[in-house]
C-alpha cells in the first residue's frame, strides 16, 4: 500500500505546490465535475488551516478548517473534497478523522460547523455530526447544516 501522509498547515506555510494541487482539485471536483459556478476563492484560504491528504506525494483529499465567527459561529470544516479517481477507497474517512481531530486540538472548547451536501449526510453522522437544518440549496446543490459538540471535559 502507498503511504498516506497527512498535513495540518496554515495558508502562509502552504508551499506553491501545495496550494496549486489543492485549487486544482477543488476546481476538478466543484466546478467541472459538480457543474457548480461559484467564487471557492472566498477570501477564508489566508485565514485557514489546511489539511491535505496525499499518496504517494500526490494530493488526493483535502479540507479546510476555519475558526469560529469567520463563516459560522463555531469552527467549521469545508472545501472537503477527495478526488474521483480514489473515492471509496477509505480517504475521505482518513481526511474527516484528521480534519476533526485538528480542529479538536486547535479549538477544544469550540463545536464544530459543516454545510454538507445532503447525498453525504450519512457519512457525517458516522462522525458523530448531527443535522440541524432542513435541506437548502447553496450553489445549485442540496446542502444542510450539521454540528459536531465540543469533545466532554475540553
Amino acid at each position: 500500500m502507498p503511504e498516506v501522509k497527512t498535513t495540518c498547515v496554515p495558508f502562509k506555510d502552504l508551499t506553491n505546490s501545495d496550494l496549486y494541487e489543492l485549487l486544482k482539485l477543488r476546481s476538478a471536483v466543484f466546478v467541472v465535475e459538480q457543474d457548480c459556478v461559484f467564487p471557492d476563492m472566498d477570501d477564508c484560504d489566508q485565514k485557514a488551516m489546511h489539511v491535505l491528504l496525499k499518496v504517494a506525494d500526490e494530493l488526493v483529499a483535502y479540507a479546510r478548517l476555519l475558526p469560529a465567527g469567520l463563516k459560522y459561529d463555531g469552527v467549521s470544516i469545508g472545501r472537503v473534497v477527495t478526488a474521483a479517481s480514489v473515492r471509496r477507497d477509505g480517504y475521505g474517512k482518513v481526511l474527516m478523522q484528521e480534519s476533526i481531530k485538528h480542529c479538536q486540538r486547535l479549538w477544544p472548547e469550540s463545536t464544530i460547523k459543516i454545510s454538507a451536501q445532503q447525498y453525504l449526510e450519512d457519512f457525517y453522522k458516522g462522525f458523530g455530526f448531527t443535522t440541524e437544518s432542513e435541506p437548502y440549496f447553496e450553489d445549485g446543490i442540496l446542502h444542510i447544516e450539521m454540528h459536531l459538540p465540543p469533545v466532554a471535559g475540553s
